[in-house]
């Protein structure tokens, strides 16, 4: 075994538990397809990387396509700052990810998966490698699995192109076939014209890493944790102004201020949830809770004490979305720009509230004209810090170069500005 990556003393309600390898492989060789994908739909799993589709439907939907050849993709293109949970499991626990791509595969009817791999992560790529042969010389992969006639299913990785928008499902799988990382349009959906044109299954890390404990525990078991409509667990990663930051594991339903305390955080001012795309929590709200119901995550908790500047931390969010926007499509590729060239003009005291407002109306248009998530998620932080701070930011930079009305002393108006 490579040693380079060892399992650390984490514990969990799920992904953390005690686990025997290859023991939810054997448990599904005697399983029917349909078995497999009730107790999956009975489990209640969603996407772990933050869109929360039932994974029951995906594998469903992919199933009963009319093809001869499927796939499941595994995304592991874990991009969005301030995440990090994935790579804990591709390191810490590889047989979780890898066994619930192969029972995927065999529940849909597909032969082939591929690891599509952050391209950051590339000195993970050999350690896995050897992982994945460890599973084919004990016929856990390959032709025969588990000595079952007719199982067969094999996994290879692939690297990506180093592009944050390759996190969305059709711009990998564009990425995968060769070319530029670009969303594709909706419909037709992956789960029947997918990879190659393929049926094709991509669930994050997480999401495949929940099946071998489903699996050996039974779907009823995931409702133990969590809430009625979010079962299980879910991985935080926790980074910032914080005594503990690290890889959580905590039932679904956990507040923003009890995760603070487990972290060790103090004198916080805000906490960012899902990362640069997600939304922005001040001290009133620290009493909602990390759920699909309430405030949904990919994962990604981002922890700001009361020393920071909170449009530094705007500005810092709208720079990386105006470099990682593909271009594709208007509403992104012009409109994160203008929303930061809002930010620059708020530090210079050079805005109107008529400025302001006409910039929430572009983010609104962004929401909804956007082709993929980026767009329509990069307006979250720029909407939830200039509300949730208001007082902060434009009383910090308060501007005295126009009067009530929004009217430049100068005699300049404000729609030279928009």
């Amino acid at each position: 075994m490579n040693n380079l990556f060892m399992k650390k003393d984490r514990k969990g309600p799920v992904l953390f538990s005690e686990y025997k390898p290859g023991s939810a492989l054997l448990k599904a060789a005697g399983m029917s397809r349909e078995d497999i994908l009730f107790e999956i739909k009975d489990s209640g799993l969603k996407g772990r990387g933050g869109a929360g589709f039932p994974a029951s439907v995906k594998w469903m939907l992919t199933a009963s396509a009319d093809s001869d050849r499927k796939f499941i993709v595994c995304n592991a293109d874990e991009g969005e700052p301030g995440t990090f949970k994935d790579r804990v499991l591709l390191t810490e626990y590889p047989e979780l990810v890898i066994e619930g791509m192969i029972i995927a595969g065999y529940t849909i009817g597909a032969k082939e998966g591929i690891i599509y791999l952050r391209a950051e992560y590339s000195y993970i790529k050999e350690f896995l490698e050897n992982k994945i042969e460890e599973y084919r010389k004990n016929n856990l992969l390959g032709k025969n699995i588990a000595s079952k006639e007719g199982v067969e299913f094999d996994i290879k990785i692939r690297l990506g192109s180093g592009a944050y928008v390759c996190g969305e499902e059709t711009a990998l799988i564009e990425s995968l076939e060769g070319y530029r990382g670009e969303p594709r349009n909706k419909p037709p959906f992956p789960v029947n014209t997918g990879y190659l044109g393929c049926p094709t299954v991509v669930n994050n890390v997480e999401t495949l890493a929940a099946v071998p404990h489903i699996i050996n525990n039974g779907g009823e078991w995931l409702h133990k944790f969590g809430t009625d409509k979010s079962t299980g667990s879910k991985l935080f990663s926790v980074s910032g102004d914080c005594r503990y930051p690290g890889v959580y594991e905590l039932p679904f339903g956990i507040s923003i201020k009890d995760l603070l305390e487990i972290s060790g955080a103090e004198n916080t001012k805000a906490v960012q949830i899902g990362g640069a795309s997600g939304l922005c929590f001040p001290e009133s709200e620290f009493g909602r809770k990390l759920s699909f119901e309430d405030i949904s995550t990919g994962g990604s908790v981002m922890i700001f004490d009361k020393s920071r500047d909170m449009l530094k931390v705007l500005k810092n969010f709208m720079e990386f979305f105006v470099e990682e926007s593909c271009g594709q499509c208007t509403p992104c590729r012009i409109g994160n720009v203008r929303l930061l060239e809002g930010v620059k003009m708020i530090e210079k005291n050079e805005y109107t509230p008529e400025y302001i407002e006409k910039l929430k109306e572009l983010c609104g248009t962004m929401k909804i004209a956007s082709k993929c998530g980026l767009g329509q998620s990069s307006p979250n932080p720029f909407l939830s810090i200039l509300e949730n701070f208001k007082d902060e930011i434009f009383g910090k930079h308060l501007n005295l170069n126009y009067d009530e009305k929004g009217i430049k002393k100068s005699g300049i108006t404000a729609a030279a500005h928009c």
